[in-house]
């Protein structure tokens, strides 16, 4: 059951990342230049997504790095 259970979740994990990416992608290409580019962003949307949607490890490695290094340079800024 837990192995039923992990291929779910990362069934939905990378379906929701690669949707996620596709539609960031595609919105800021309409907005800024058209047809095309929202579907060319949206292309790159779905090739950015791919090691995301494969591993969410490495996903919120990199979140949690930028997190804390964002957070971590406006500590220093009000100190």
């Amino acid at each position: 059951m837990p192995r039923v259970l992990t291929n779910v979740f990362r069934c939905i994990w990378a379906f929701a990342i690669t949707a996620t990416a596709i539609g960031i992608g595609a919105a800021y290409g309409w907005e800024k230049h058209g047809l095309v580019a929202a579907i060319a962003l949206g292309f790159v949307g779905l090739a950015v997504s791919w090691p995301f949607a494969y591993s969410p490890a490495a996903f919120f490695q990199l979140f949690f790095e930028l997190f804390f290094q964002i957070l971590g340079e406006l500590l220093t800024n009000l100190i």
